[in-house]
């Protein structure tokens, strides 16, 4: 069965494909093991699934959740094979995925400008460099694109995104190391304005460990950029690091708690062979996943389409 939708030019799909390799290869060899002789699906072959899929850091909820529904067309059509468990399980995560809330379908609403987007996310996600990939893909759908450092207490932070915005060709607003991220955000918004842009991305401190202070320094940019436009930001994307496995699932939820993420943006899939945490947070999470990054390339943050994902993960 096909659920892949083509909204993805052959290229963009064969990035795909090669983002997920490690992942579908460590998957598909396991899952081999697992039916290798055997004519049914019985109860230890889904014992070694659910073994699988946590291996893949699809996480505890959402592998019981894909096992209960195995078991019910097992129970209910007696002659389900151990060769059909792959188009089963398939089926099974496609429909799940199908059935949570889908990020907006325009990646930039018309009539909102600029679109103010706030990323936050812990140091080492690949925060800054997907802020890179994002205006490059907005540069390239035609949008006047401006970027705020508010990362301002690492210099590191500040020096790569100046990289990444002469790389995109768009403008960078930043201030000393040490000023208030706020102040930034500010600058950034009202520069975003005065130019006309259409979009307006600004970093963040990558810091948790201290939630309340976390908290307390989002608000602040959220009330001093509210001054120019009442209603930014439009958006607050999280960016979690697939590699790390089940910590994305805890900082999802941290940063959940400190502000109110609206999208997720799951990076480093190519380098991990844990991608089955974009079908866990995806499904646990009420956040829909916005962008995946699957590759270092500028091209290779992708948008998250749950059909497209879901034929890589398993291949032909």
């Amino acid at each position: 069965m096909n659920f892949f939708k083509k909204i993805f030019g052959k290229e963009e799909k064969q990035t795909l494909d090669r983002g997920l390799e490690k992942t579908r290869n460590s998957f598909l060899h396991n899952l081999g093991k697992a039916i290798a002789g055997r004519s049914t699906i019985d109860d230890e072959v889904l014992d070694e699934l659910e073994e699988i899929l946590l291996t893949a850091d699809v996480g505890v909820q959402t592998t019981l959740k894909i096992i209960e529904r195995i078991q019910n067309r097992v129970a209910k059509d007696k002659y389900l094979g151990a060769n059909e468990l792959n188009r089963i399980l398939q089926e099974e995560i496609a429909g799940l995925l199908a059935e949570k809330e889908d990020a907006q379908q325009s990646e930039i609403p018309e009539g909102i400008k600029p679109y103010v987007i706030l990323v936050v996310g812990v140091n080492g996600v690949g925060k800054t460099t997907t802020i890179g990939k994002l205006a490059s893909r907005y540069k390239k759908m035609g949008k006047e694109v401006v970027l705020g450092a508010g990362d301002t207490f690492r210099a590191a932070a500040v020096d790569q995104l100046v990289t990444w915005g002469e790389r995109a060709g768009v403008p960078v607003i930043k201030q000393q190391m040490g000023s208030d991220p706020a102040s930034v955000a500010y600058d950034t918004v009202q520069s975003a304005i005065s130019r006309g842009a259409d979009v307006a991305i600004i970093d963040t401190a990558g810091r948790l460990h201290n939630k309340t202070h976390l908290m307390n320094e989002l608000a602040k940019i959220r009330r001093v950029i509210q001054k120019l436009i009442p209603e930014a930001p439009h958006e607050v994307m999280l960016v979690i690091d697939a590699s790390t496995g089940q910590n994305a699932f805890e900082q999802a939820k941290q940063f959940s708690q400190a502000t109110q993420v609206t999208s997720l943006i799951v990076t480093k899939l190519d380098g991990t062979a844990k991608g089955g945490v974009v079908i866990g947070v995806s499904d646990q999470l009420n956040i829909p996943v916005r962008y995946i990054g699957v590759g270092e390339g500028i091209d290779h943050l992708q948008p998250f389409d749950k059909m497209a994902f879901v034929e890589s993960f398993f291949g032909k």
